[in-house]
């Protein structure tokens, strides 16, 4: 019988670790390197929870040959009237501002929406969602590979919040700049426009403004407006018979007033949403507003 040889053994075992070893290092580089070789590839992540709720949800798009310094972030929130809606909205632009704004990382958001029959998520939990989801987007920028300069977009109630957090809540992610289209902007005024908004405005803020005036000062984008709030561009139809013109007028005013930079258009004849041309063009006017504040 053979006589076993211990030392060859052990030199036998230390050459198959190191080979194993090897192979488990070469498997690893490529695909764990956390400094990539060249420019970053696109990428798009759908449903990021930036809260416990199920709305409370975003899509990342993330722009090819992005970097910590030098791809600035748009957050976009959709409309629905507080009611209804979603982050899906954002799709219909996507391409238009990928284009016009071809540095930038686009995040368009879910939020918790008002319930009629329970009356849950009363405002304002949806003001909340924004900061929730703005501190959510700067927690992970690093990672993302994105800056800390923060622009807000919205339409009609995704507008209001848009606002309603670059001039109330101007620290939580000191945002550049906001645009809005067609948006409510005066809580107040706006509950006598017809019965619709007094029965809507009456159950997400619980109260009319006699009955309940604080929550509709705290909830009015237009009561916040201070000199060093952010330029804002903001878009409005003479025919909106939803949010009527008047919200618009009543921001300008505002604006003007306290010597904030901002550019307002007006489209004549145009309704609570535009035809593709208004929105190709305003996207383009975003665009060009956005570039004379550098």
């Amino acid at each position: 019988m053979q006589k076993f040889d211990f030392s060859i053994f052990l030199k036998r075992l230390a050459s198959y670790s190191f080979f194993i070893g090897i192979l488990i290092i070469s498997s690893c580089s490529s695909n764990d390197d956390p400094i990539p070789d060249g420019p970053l590839p696109a990428l798009e992540l759908f449903d990021n929870s930036y809260g416990q709720d199920a709305r409370q949800v975003m899509d990342v798009f993330l722009p090819a040959g992005r970097s910590l310094e030098n791809t600035p972030i748009m957050i976009y929130i959709h409309g629905g009237a507080w009611i209804d809606g979603s982050k899906e909205e954002f799709l219909q632009f996507k391409t238009a501002f990928e284009q016009a704004l071809p540095d930038f990382a686009f995040v368009a958001i879910n939020y918790r929406l008002f319930d009629f029959i329970t009356n849950s998520n009363r405002f304002p939990t949806q003001e909340n969602d924004v900061i929730a989801a703005v501190q959510h987007v700067l927690a992970n920028r690093v990672s993302w590979n994105v800056s800390d300069e923060l622009y807000l977009a919205g339409a009609s109630a995704g507008g209001h919040l848009a606002l309603l957090h670059a001039y109330k809540h101007q620290e939580v992610g000191d945002i550049q700049a906001v645009m809005a289209l067609f948006p409510p902007t005066d809580l107040t005024s706006l509950y006598d426009f017809n019965f619709l908004t007094q029965s809507g405005l009456t159950a997400l803020l619980n109260g009319s403004p006699q009955t309940n005036p604080d929550a509709y000062f705290q909830s009015s984008p237009v009561n916040f407006i201070k000199p060093s709030s952010p330029p804002t561009a903001f878009f409005h139809g003479t025919v909106d018979t939803v949010v009527p013109i008047s919200q618009s007028d009543l921001l300008a005013a505002k604006l003007q007033e306290e010597g904030v930079i901002y550019e307002y258009q007006i489209f004549e004849g145009q309704g609570h949403g535009f035809n593709p041309a208004t929105y190709a063009a305003i996207i383009s006017d975003i665009s060009a507003f956005i570039g004379a504040l550098d």
